[in-house]
């Protein structure tokens, strides 16, 4: 259940924006003969180092006749072209890499593990996809190779060893950000300059509230369940996103956290620094952080509980006819 926020002053619409972008993966499509036949050279020298028995093996079918033919062209070709290389690992589904572990169909045909997962038949000649083949020698060319970031046509420069893709990728600045509001109901996705626009026209309930220091003022906390409570605040150029939730993190006992979000990269955060203040009745909680990025999100600050936290017992010692008001202040670094 969300509910929007109000607080004494002026406010105004949804506005602004920051930088960066995001966008589709992508990807060069495959390469040439004889960026097949470097791979051919290479994925022959590596089955040469090939350990028997390994319950693994690369046959004639593994690799294209035109590699076949050529190989012995191909020696040239392996240390300058790498982008044609990686060409080869290009996924005929989605177009993201192939990466260990590679399996093939039958007639040698690769895919990438995901879309696999999906499919009854080889994308390519339709034949079986099992049993599942392990091609050793094209994992070992894999490892030799750079991959680009799957976020490269969205600016990211980074081209990494395939074991350090998956992590990169998960914390990259230019995947596509979320809909910054908390809960799953909105599933919007888009480049952090589209964020703003979004919430204006798919949050029109959201609050904004101008200026460094304000009230964030939470209205019927003592409603029943999970509840949360958004607001905008602008100023030095700059959008956050004030977020008020209650929630059980443990059974039975019901906690509310607050935190600030900046909407921009991580960069840009670390810039600023927000302060959290319930002040009443002669008490003062405070909590000082950096805020966070949009593309960290709600839920990993309180799983951490890298925020202002406090039970429902606290909240009711600040409480005014069941409102709770927190001054925010927000600062340059």
């Amino acid at each position: 259940m969300s509910r929007p926020s109000s607080a004494g002053g002026g406010s105004g619409g949804l506005g602004g924006g920051g930088g960066g972008g995001a966008g589709k993966a992508g990807g060069g499509k495959h390469g040439g003969s004889a960026a097949v036949a470097a791979a051919a050279a290479a994925a022959a020298a590596a089955a040469a180092g090939s350990v028997p028995g390994s319950g693994a093996a690369l046959s004639a079918a593994s690799l294209p006749a035109a590699a076949a033919a050529n190989a012995a062209n191909s020696n040239n070709l392996l240390p300058g072209q790498p982008s044609e290389l990686t060409a080869l690992f290009e996924c005929p589904v989605c177009f993201d890499y192939v990466l260990p572990p590679i399996l093939q169909c039958q007639a040698g045909h690769l895919v990438c593990n995901q879309c696999r997962q999906k499919l009854s038949c080889c994308p390519t000649c339709r034949g079986p996809l099992t049993p599942s083949i392990r091609n050793l020698a094209m994992e070992k060319v894999a490892s030799t190779l750079p991959f680009p970031c799957k976020y490269s046509s969205a600016g990211c420069a980074l081209s990494l060893h395939h074991s350090e893709k998956p992590e990169h990728e998960e914390v990259c600045e230019f995947r596509p950000y979320t809909c910054p509001c908390p809960g799953a109901t909105c599933k919007w996705h888009g480049s952090l300059e589209a964020v703003m626009p979004h919430l204006v026209h798919a949050h029109k309930s959201i609050t904004t509230l101008q200026g460094e220091d304000i009230v964030f003022l939470a209205t019927d906390i003592n409603l029943p369940g999970a509840v949360d409570w958004v607001m905008m605040q602008s100023c030095f150029n700059h959008n956050f996103m004030l977020v008020l939730e209650k929630q059980e993190k443990y059974e039975g006992h019901q906690q509310f956290f607050a935190v600030v979000l900046l909407i921009g990269t991580r960069k840009q955060a670390e810039n600023f620094a927000y302060r959290l203040e319930l002040n009443g009745n002669r008490r003062r909680l405070t909590w000082e952080a950096t805020p966070r990025s949009i593309h960290d999100g709600v839920a990993a600050a309180i799983l951490n509980s890298d925020c202002l936290v406090f039970d429902t017992s606290i909240a009711h010692l600040f409480a005014d006819n069941g409102n709770l008001g927190i001054n925010v202040t927000i600062s340059v670094c």
